[in-house]
């Protein structure tokens, strides 16, 4: 059954919404695995363990974030190739693609538990939750080959138009790491380690599942298991356009390990409440984040069969159906973030806080379905560096010194510290607009 879509021929809107609505639930269950590790955490465990999940969980995400920017170059160049119909092409993208991000993961798995006292110093772990955070970065980092070889597959497959084998891949991520929480925190008590291996053990069998149903397709692309090498060309080619993807996402997410350092700094309370509302987050920012990869896919097709005016189309209808999704999630996390923490949280005071924190990302939704789709559309047009420039920008220049400054405005309001990252938005919007304008006059492609 052909599952891959052609963005390049008739309909827009259709197609888009074909492949969007597998992205949004593969990363509505991607939400969900995150979620459930805090939600019987916080069930089943204290704050210590919740602050320690939160901070973790922040490490292991901006690694991630990191090899998966490095991903999206491979997403792109391979869409390129799809449109070009160059099969066999694609198939020696896949072939160096594997190598090169399995060699990645042997290196961070090595790393990063020997780096993990380092990181949870760095973000002033509460006290009382420095240990488990410890042990949390040490049981995923150890992990992390296995967690890349999981959002391997779905920038692959992303990549040549099909949406449906990463939903597969998260559902299966999603329900054996249920099980795991349910076993390792609820019935051993286990805590925040018990979170951490059931991650890393769900993502495991997940892979290996997943590359036996794979096994069986028929793929449109040329792919020789016995070929497979590091090829200089292909890896210059996914680093020229992961790199300022991935380093975007880099400085991206340190910023948000600043935030959550000066948080952490204000206590437990507020450290456990910060991390729920990242849980909470991760929801109602899914629409715009679906659109923001569907783009990437949709655009790199387009842009490969010589049809940006159709990537441009394309880019209108999925700000406009984002816009819509968008109003309804700043009204129901701006009045009504209560009863949304309290899925995550059983102490009254750590609740109050996540729902302050709440009320500036409910901002944040009005605004991110704009953003989202601006940098999914720049990634497939190829223009990365400006991508990473407008990050760095909303990042450093906005996001980091106003959460600083509103830490040390009295009485201090987690609420006032969150609207660091609404107002880095409207910058970044402002930078995305400026920038497709100027291109646009000077009748050229979007690209750099």
């Amino acid at each position: 059954m052909r599952r891959e879509i052609d963005f390049t021929e008739g309909k827009i809107l259709g197609p888009l919404l074909m492949f969007v609505f597998p992205v949004l639930f593969a990363m509505f269950l991607q939400s969900m695995y995150g979620a459930v590790d805090l939600l019987v955490v916080g069930k089943f465990a204290g704050a210590e363990d919740v602050s320690a999940v939160s901070t973790g969980s922040q490490i292991m995400m901006t690694l991630t974030n990191l090899v998966g920017g490095l991903a999206m170059g491979l997403t792109v160049f391979l869409g390129q190739k799809i449109g070009e119909k160059d099969h066999e092409g694609g198939g020696r993208i896949i072939e160096t693609g594997i190598l090169f991000f399995l060699l990645i993961g042997a290196v961070l798995t090595a790393a990063v538990p020997l780096l993990a006292p380092f990181f949870a110093g760095t973000l002033q772990a509460p006290p009382e939750a420095y240990t488990r955070t410890v042990s949390y970065i040490r049981i995923c980092g150890a992990g992390s080959i296995v967690i890349i070889g999981y959002n391997l597959i779905g920038s692959i497959f992303r990549g040549i138009g099909d949406s449906g084998t990463p939903l597969l891949t998260v559902a299966i991520a999603c329900v054996c790491n249920i099980a795991g929480d349910l076993l390792l925190i609820a019935g051993f008590h286990m805590g925040a380690r018990g979170a951490a291996i059931a991650t890393v053990f769900a993502q495991m069998i997940s892979v290996v599942i997943s590359c036996a149903l794979i096994s069986r397709r028929t793929l449109p692309f040329t792919f020789d298991r016995r070929k497979m090498k590091l090829r200089g060309n292909i890896v210059r080619k996914i680093l020229l356009i992961g790199t300022p993807i991935a380093l975007q996402d880099l400085l991206v997410g340190i910023s948000f390990l600043v935030i959550l350092g000066i948080v952490n700094g204000l206590g437990l309370t507020a450290s456990a409440g910060v991390g729920v509302a990242e849980k909470v987050c991760a929801f109602i920012m899914l629409v715009p984040a679906a659109f923001m990869q569907a783009m990437s896919a949709f655009v790199a097709q387009n842009r490969g069969a010589g049809k940006p005016e159709r990537a441009f189309r394309g880019l209108q209808y999925a700000i406009a159906v984002s816009v819509l999704f968008g109003v309804t999630m700043f009204y129901v996390s701006f009045f009504h973030g209560d009863l949304l923490s309290g899925i995550f949280a059983k102490d009254a005071d750590v609740i109050l806080a996540s729902a302050d924190y709440l009320k500036a990302y409910a901002i944040d939704c009005l605004l991110t379905c704009f953003l989202f789709c601006f940098i999914g559309y720049f990634n497939g047009m190829g223009s990365t560096r400006f991508v990473m420039i407008q990050g760095i920008i909303g990042a450093f220049l906005v996001r980091v010194p106003v959460s600083f400054l509103m830490s040390r405005w009295e009485p201090v309001s987690l609420f006032h510290i969150g609207l660091a990252t609404p107002c880095s938005t409207i910058l970044q919007i402002i930078l995305c607009a400026g920038f497709m304008l100027a291109q646009k006059m000077s009748h050229r492609d979007v690209v750099c």
